[in-house]
């Protein structure tokens, strides 16, 4: 699946640097996917830009305005997508000048990040994983985009393994799934439909045997 959806992306002809999207919902695998996927694409010979949803997070302060376990302010508050936009993904398109910032704030220390920045080649693809990066705002900015299926009751399971360390108790990573993170992702799927929205599905529910489907409006 990997080798395939690589070989897709790198026939892609663009008079600059190919963004792609990987979304999904909490959990669904994204990050290994991209990585991985970043590997096979290098390996077929055009460079990778690697970046996340998780370097364009607002501070603390702002993501937990309505509080910490509001699914709305998950769905509302947590990115900063016009520094997304302004320091990555027009840089990076059409009218760009290729010189962009991978990251521009650490949510961990809850600080700005002071990342050079860089210039991209054109042959460059951008491999950028989040989650709902099929919302207007951002959608016009995709060249090709993967989403990722996987059910609650799975990316909970693996949650409650993952995110251990990061919040101390299954009991808290249950609670917060539960009240913030599942319903704003519920909210996301009923509203911006992002199976309809993307080039590729891939059903990820067994990362040991993966799903996938290229569009048939996209073939």
């Amino acid at each position: 699946m990997l080798v395939e959806l690589a070989r897709h992306l790198v026939v892609q002809k663009s008079p600059h640097p190919l963004r792609v999207a990987v979304d999904g919902i909490d959990a669904a695998g994204k990050t290994t996917l991209a990585a991985e996927l970043a590997g096979q694409i290098e390996a077929l010979g055009r460079p990778v830009i690697r970046a996340s949803i998780d370097g364009f997070h607002h501070p603390r302060a702002h993501r937990y305005r309505r509080g910490s376990l509001s699914w709305e302010g998950y769905y509302e508050d947590s990115f900063d997508y016009e520094a997304l936009q302004a320091t990555l993904l027009r840089p990076l398109g059409p009218s760009g000048d290729r010189c962009y910032r991978p990251a521009v704030f650490d949510h961990q220390p809850d600080r700005p990040v002071e990342a050079p920045w860089q210039t991209a080649s054109t042959e460059s693809i951008l491999l950028f994983d989040g989650v709902f990066l099929h919302r207007p705002q951002l959608r016009p900015y995709w060249d090709v985009s993967i989403f990722l299926r996987t059910t609650f009751a799975e990316a909970l399971r693996r949650a409650l393994q993952r995110d251990l360390s990061l919040f101390g108790s299954a009991d808290v990573i249950e609670e917060r799934y539960r009240r913030r993170y599942l319903p704003a992702q519920r909210h996301y799927l009923v509203t911006c439909r992002p199976e309809e929205q993307a080039t590729f599905v891939v059903d990820n529910e067994n990362p040991a045997c993966p799903g996938w489907a290229l569009r048939s409006e996209q073939k």
